[in-house]
């Protein structure tokens, strides 16, 4: 059955001859526009409704947007771009495509194959392109020759011109490269091959601005001329001169696109505040935004277990041709609402859990009883096994056991069993698990004061260690070391006056000097632990000793809890990078030549052999690595994080920490890390029914075979995503069914079996398979897979990968789902309409970005936190939250509502808050006013407002305590800490006061030195963050200096319609333009991968248009 999904809007807002919107066989066009930025002075042609077109019958989203009138059909939706919160321009057009030809037209003439006609369009709208800048236009022709457009084919997607006077007649519509850039080794294409060229491969188009003849040249966004329309360009068309070409170009409408923001409150207007009951199969449970309350009925809860789809295809070859990755991402200790119940512990005593004979899974509700309940069938692999006797009950009438409901295992599918003594490592019991601290004391930390911090804080922090509920005291035991080049181990028994320290300086062969009274119950030994705290910071204090070690010190850990028989944590606080002779002593690898090579995947890999072997050996011993760095210079973190990300850790990284600002936002993550709930020396295998099987696994994982998953800790915050592959044809009426056994240790030393599982609907149709799509779920795996990839494969190949395997996950929908359009109509499967926004969020992240200006620490620390992220976290890492504060209602307790995440929602009277999980920051509009500057800061204006504020006051009026309720809100639900960051707006260059290299995307940092001839010069780089602040990415940047007044410069479409620049994936541009006092200025471009080569002569393009009037 076909189905319309959501189809883009057009791409300008111009009409076409011929094609919906036009009185032409289709009946009169609509009286009045259909949506609010569509009602602009009317025109000489009506532009044709943007938004989605689907079949009632047939929706693929969980959330069906409103219905509208449309003007062919009644029978048929349409729906346009969700309302915004602030109005949008009048001036409208779409970024994915052109507005439907009739059917008529579609048959009539031959169209390129669906594949390459969505990657051409995802070309067109820059998915995964450096280059911000959403608007692409073609080259000028250079001769008639090139002015004539091919007759035969439809016009190509948006983006693309005619191929040159010297190009061999071409096979496809795509005759030229895509405007959007030069092209990427298989960009343009969803399969491997060489890319289609055109004359001379790539060219860069000559600075004439002239259009063909007939049309005139346009204003640019600022007043400056405009490049014409092309073949294959809207407003050009194959048997139409161009003189008929349409109205201008105009702006793109962000309202157009589909809004994440829009799709995350219709979720939670639909679902919000509802019971979501887990007992029907395959059932797509609400987005992870969507505050809900799940009912354990049968499967899994969606905070345990969330897949990328819950409609599996049939066989094989259906996976392989839609391309949607079949994945799970598991959280096993995610934390639940105090509304929701805690998972039940079954006891079985010492016969311990029911299994099948053969595949081993663990009694669930898909296991079948037979022979009057003597037998059940195993569900997972078909076997039929005897039931124990002491597990023997009757049933009922529906074949069900008369104890359904008070089993557990029989109806819930989430639950705990009791382990035996054959799931205890040498079949003994195993001991509480321990803590560590271990501090670095070198110079650095002492000075800096962050030694004096840890121990003050360590006093209130260990009464609120982690415990089992019911118990008073937590069982868990502590100890404590502290080191440079050498370590110090301490002594706090209880029956001590005064603790004793050994030292340990042979780093060599670490051993622990002393067994008793190095780990001690906190409740016993607290005057002699306080003791100890005192004293650190002044034994030390007049420490010189500036050399570390680093691997000793974990080492030291593992050798601890081997002779306490125990599993536990390190907690690690450390400052630079290992230089002292010893064991895993690194050197700095940190080369910028790398990036954007093939060799830029080494910054990103760590060094082979001790850390390796140390991963190894914690994970043996259930030791899991936290690690809290404060480095003030490159530290080869993706060296010193291995062991971490092997072991279930985290790492926390406070770049330059200074005491007055960074020292809460510290303790916050430090009190989160330690209090969190957690499960040690954890082993978890997921098993499949047949037809389908586990086959690769991400996440702080250790992996000794194909079938274990290894984590020395698993708390509550670490997911791990499995990937899924057919290897037999899976049956629609009995579904799919997966169940995910994770053993571990409590904290409080008991070992038990956590189970989890979840039952998929199967379908030989590919609608049911993207009807049941979770976006964000996706986006999870994709960024995962991609991260490890550029381990081993250069970043330009792991962007192709995604670019390709989006468009033929896409064009299979539009080929198999979706109904006959136009060839350049790009149509969106509903459940995944705002993916390509994710997608190209994901491929603007700092780890996929090669710029020198990114940190090489930083890029690694973002991909190995990725790398164990649950769907929550993900979403909201590559999709900001925008919260408006200005306009707040201070008497609702409902927090207020995002907005979309466009710099185009900024307001200069406007206060925002922008957070992603990681970052947070106040953004001040300049023109803000001062009642509310007063409100929230105690200060007349922002002039007085200081850049080294770390905290809001606490002031007695409404608006603080709303503002300071929602940044605090934020922060309880976020896995880790951060630290509030104040941006006033700037309309001068003025370098940023704060590591640039952990903002968003959405704003270009001004900087400003001084050459040879102290001329002063602006400097604009085109940074790629790690978010994609704007929806199209489409930034102004704006230039301000001594002779004129803040004015904006320049677009980026703008330079791809004044210079003719080819933007696109693997080209960073630097754009110096220099003493602003002239008129015009002078523009160099540089390419990344000819290390910042000249690109072009650097006066090729003087006094071409960058003007003061401008």
């Amino acid at each position: 059955m076909s189905q319309q999904g959501y189809v883009a809007a057009p791409p300008y807002s111009q009409a076409q001859p011929g094609i919906g919107g036009y009185q032409g066989g289709f009946g009169p066009g609509p009286s009045q526009p259909l949506y609010g930025h569509y009602g602009g002075p009317p025109q000489a042609f009506n532009t044709p409704p943007a938004g989605m077109m689907k079949s009632p019958v047939s929706s693929a989203a969980a959330i069906p947007p409103p219905p509208v009138s449309n003007q062919y059909s009644p029978n048929v939706q349409q729906n346009g771009a969700h309302p915004q919160r602030y109005p949008a321009p009048p001036a409208v057009s779409a970024p994915y495509g052109q507005p439907p030809h009739s059917a008529y037209n579609s048959m009539a003439s031959p169209v390129p194959p669906p594949t390459q006609q969505l990657t051409n369009q995802m070309s067109a709208m820059n998915l995964g392109s450096y280059a911000p800048g959403p608007m692409h236009s073609a080259a000028p022709p250079t001769s008639p020759m090139a002015q004539q457009p091919f007759q035969t084919p439809p016009p190509p997607a948006m983006g693309q011109m005619p191929p040159g006077p010297q190009s061999p007649p071409p096979t496809m519509p795509m005759g030229g490269q895509s405007m959007a850039g030069p092209p990427m080794a298989g960009m343009g294409r969803p399969f491997p091959g060489p890319p289609p060229t055109g004359p001379g491969g790539f060219q860069q188009p000559g600075p004439g601005l002239a259009g063909p003849p007939g049309f005139p040249q346009q204003p640019g966004q600022f007043g400056g001329p405009m490049a014409g329309a092309q073949p294959g360009m809207p407003g050009a068309f194959p048997t139409a001169p161009g003189a008929l070409a349409g109205p201008p170009q105009k702006k793109l409408d962000p309202d157009s696109i589909p809004s994440i923001t829009q799709v995350i409150e219709d979720d939670q207007a639909k679902q919000g505040g509802q019971v979501f009951s887990t007992n029907i199969r395959g059932q797509v449970p609400p987005l992870v935004t969507t505050n809900f309350t799940v009912q354990d009925q049968g499967n899994a809860s969606p905070r345990f277990i969330r897949c990328t789809t819950y409609t599996l295809p049939c066989t094989a070859d259906l996976a392989k041709q839609c391309q949607v990755p079949l994945a799970s991402i598991i959280k096993p200790f995610a934390s639940l609402p105090k509304n929701e119940t805690p998972l039940y512990v079954v006891k079985h005593g010492e016969t311990g859990p029911v299994r099948c004979n053969r595949c081993k899974a663990y009694m669930c509700p898909y296991m079948q009883f037979i022979d009057g309940g003597r037998r059940y069938q195993c569900s997972f692999c078909n076997c039929v096994n005897e039931v124990p006797v002491f597990y023997f009950q009757h049933l009922d009438h529906m074949g069900r056991r008369v104890d359904f409901y008070e089993r557990p295992e029989l109806s819930l599918g989430s639950y705990e069993f009791e382990a035996t003594m054959d799931y205890c490592k040498n079949n003994k019991p195993p001991n509480p698990p321990a803590y560590i601290f271990m501090i670095d004391v070198s110079y650095t930390n002492i000075k800096s004061g962050l030694v004096k911090l840890i121990c003050d804080e360590l006093k209130t922090l260990l009464e609120k260690l982690p415990r089992e509920e019911g118990m008073e005291s937590s069982a868990i035991k502590v100890g404590f070391v502290t080191y440079n080049k050498i370590l110090h181990f301490y002594n706090v028994k209880s029956a001590l006056a005064q603790p004793q320290m050994m030292v340990v300086s042979d780093t060599a062969e670490m051993f622990v000097p002393l067994l008793d009274g190095f780990l001690v119950n906190y409740q016993d030994s607290r005057a002699v632990i306080y003791n100890l705290l005192d004293q650190i910071p002044d034994m030390f204090a007049d420490t010189n000793e500036s050399e570390t070690v680093f691997a000793p010190v974990i080492q030291a850990g593992v050798e601890a809890f081997k002779a306490a028989e125990c599993s536990g944590k390190l907690f690690i606080f450390h400052s630079s990078m290992p230089t002292a002779e010893a064991p895993g002593k690194l050197k700095n690898r940190d080369d910028k030549k790398l990036v954007n090579t093939d060799k830029e995947k080494m910054l990103f890999q760590p060094q082979k052999g001790v850390y390796e072997q140390l991963s190894k050996e914690c994970v043996a011993q259930g030791c899991c690595v936290d690690l809290f760095l404060f480095p003030s210079q490159y530290v080869d973190l993706a060296t010193m994080a291995d062991v971490p990300s092997h072991t279930g850790g985290s790492v926390y990284k406070y770049s330059n920490f200074q005491m007055e600002t960074d020292g809460e936002h510290f303790l916050r993550d430090l009190r989160k890390d330690v209090q969190k709930s957690i499960g040690f020396d954890a082993v978890m295998r997921v098993r499949t029914s047949t037809g389908f099987r586990a086959t690769d696994f991400f996440g702080g994982i250790y992996m000794n075979n194909t079938t274990d998953i290894e984590m020395a800790a698993v708390d509550c915050d670490k997911a791990v995503t499995v990937e899924f592959k057919h290897d037999d044809t899976l049956s629609e009426e009995t579904g799919a069914f997966m169940q995910c056994a994770l053993l571990y240790t409590t904290i409080s030393g008991q070992r038990r079996l956590r189970i989890h599982n979840v039952s998929l609907n199967c379908s030989s149709q590919l609608s049911e398979l993207y009807k049941s799509c979770e976006t964000d779920s996706l986006i999870n795996f994709f960024a995962k897979s991609a991260y490890r990839a550029i381990l081993n494969q250069p970043l330009k190949n792991v962007r192709e990968i995604l670019v390709n395997q989006t468009a033929h996950m896409l064009a299979c929908y539009r080929k198999n789902c979706a109904s006959p359009s136009a060839a350049s109509q790009l149509i969106l499967p509903d459940a995944m309409k705002v993916f390509p926004v994710y997608m190209n969020s994901l491929m603007k992240s700092a780890p996929l970005v090669g710029s020198t200006e990114l940190s090489t620490d930083d890029r690694a620390h973002q991909r190995l936190s990725v790398m164990s992220m649950g769907v929550e976290d993900s979403q909201l890492l590559f999709y900001p939250r925008l919260i408006p504060l200005h306009n707040i209602d201070v008497s609702s307790e409902a927090p207020p509502s995002p907005v979309r995440c466009s710099e185009e929602r900024l307001s200069d009277s406007g206060v925002f808050l922008l957070e992603n999980g990681h970052s947070m920051f106040l953004w001040l509009g300049q023109a803000t006013s001062p009642d509310l500057i007063q409100s929230i800061f105690n200060l007349p204006s922002l002039a007085h407002l200081q850049a080294n504020m770390c905290a809001l006051p606490e002031l007695n009026n409404p608006l603080s305590s709303k503002v300071r309720s929602i940044i605090s809100g934020i922060l309880e639900k976020r896995p880790s800490s951060m630290k509030v960051s104040y941006r006033e707006q700037q309309h001068t260059p003025k370098k940023a006061p704060f590591n640039h290299n952990r903002f968003f995307s959405s704003f270009f940092f001004l900087t400003e030195k001084t050459n040879r001839e102290n001329v002063l010069v602006e400097e604009c780089r085109l940074k790629q963050w790690h978010a994609p602040f704007n929806d199209l990415c489409f930034h102004l940047v704006e230039r301000g200096s001594k002779c004129m007044p803040p004015k904006p410069l320049f677009l980026v479409a703008m330079l791809q319609n004044k210079l003719q620049i080819d933007l696109k994936m693997q080209i960073h541009y630097c754009i110096n333009y220099s003493t602003p006092c002239r008129p015009s200025a002078t523009v160099n471009i540089y390419k990344t991968e000819n290390h910042l080569k000249p690109l072009t002569n650097k006066n090729k393009y003087k006094n071409q248009g960058f003007s003061g009037s401008q």
